[in-house]
C-alpha cells in the first residue's frame, strides 16, 4: 500500500495502525499545495454477498455524512473525502498532531484528582456536542482520545457510531449491535441498547 496514490490525489507514506474493520494511513494531498498531510483509513468490511456489499455502502456512506457534521467541532478531525476505490472504502480525514491518550497514561501510575476532572470535562464537552448530533459514539477509551500537541484533547475513530433520528421518542429502547471493546462498554450497550449517557 505504501506509495500507492487512492482516489487520484491520496498517496499512502506510513501505516499508523489498524483492527478488525480497516488500517489507517498517513498520506500527502497532491491536490493541495505543499502536499500536507491527512490521514487515509481503509474501511475493510466482510463482503461475501451482493447484497453485503450494499448494505456495506450504505453504511460507510452514512458513517461519511455523521462524520461531516461532527468534523464542525474543533475536537473531532474533520471528513475532507471519502470513495470507494476496487471495493474497497476511504475515509481522509484531517491529521491531529499529537500523542493517542493511551500511549501517555501508564499502567498502575495514578492520576492526581485535578488532572481527572480537567480530562473528564474535556471529554464530556466533546460528547455534549456528539448526542447533540443525536450521535452516540460506542467506543469511549484511550486509544480512541488523542492529545494535541497544544494539549487540546480530541476524540477519534467513529467507526462505531449509532445514529438516531431527531423524529424517534427517546425513551423508547432500540436493540442493535453491540459494538464497542471490552472493559470501556457499559452493560446497556453490551445488550445492543445503547443510550446517550
Amino acid at each position: 500500500m505504501l506509495g500507492t496514490t487512492l482516489g487520484g490525489r491520496y498517496q499512502i507514506c506510513r501505516y499508523l495502525g489498524g483492527g478488525g474493520f480497516g488500517r489507517t494511513y498517513l498520506a500527502h494531498d497532491q491536490h493541495l499545495p505543499g502536499t500536507p498531510e491527512c490521514v487515509v483509513k481503509q474501511l475493510k468490511p466482510r463482503i461475501n454477498h451482493p447484497r453485503a456489499y450494499d448494505t456495506a455502502c450504505r453504511l460507510f456512506n452514512r458513517e461519511a455524512e455523521v462524520l461531516y457534521v461532527l468534523g464542525e467541532h474543533d475536537q473531532i478531525p474533520r471528513l475532507f473525502a471519502h470513495f470507494e476505490e476496487q471495493q474497497e472504502f476511504y475515509m481522509v480525514q484531517e491529521l491531529v498532531d499529537g500523542k493517542v491518550l493511551r500511549r501517555t497514561l501508564r499502567t498502575g501510575q495514578r492520576l492526581e484528582e485535578a488532572a481527572v476532572i480537567k480530562l473528564l470535562k474535556e471529554l464530556l464537552s466533546i460528547l455534549a456536542f456528539v448526542h447533540e448530533q443525536q450521535v452516540i459514539h460506542r467506543d469511549i477509551k484511550p486509544s480512541n482520545l488523542m492529545r494535541r500537541n497544544d494539549g487540546t484533547l480530541v476524540m477519534i475513530d467513529f467507526g462505531g457510531v449509532k445514529q438516531f433520528s431527531r423524529d424517534s421518542d427517546s425513551e423508547r429502547t432500540v436493540t442493535t449491535v453491540a459494538v464497542g471493546s471490552a472493559g470501556y462498554m457499559p452493560n446497556e450497550q453490551l445488550a445492543g441498547r445503547p443510550r446517550y449517557s
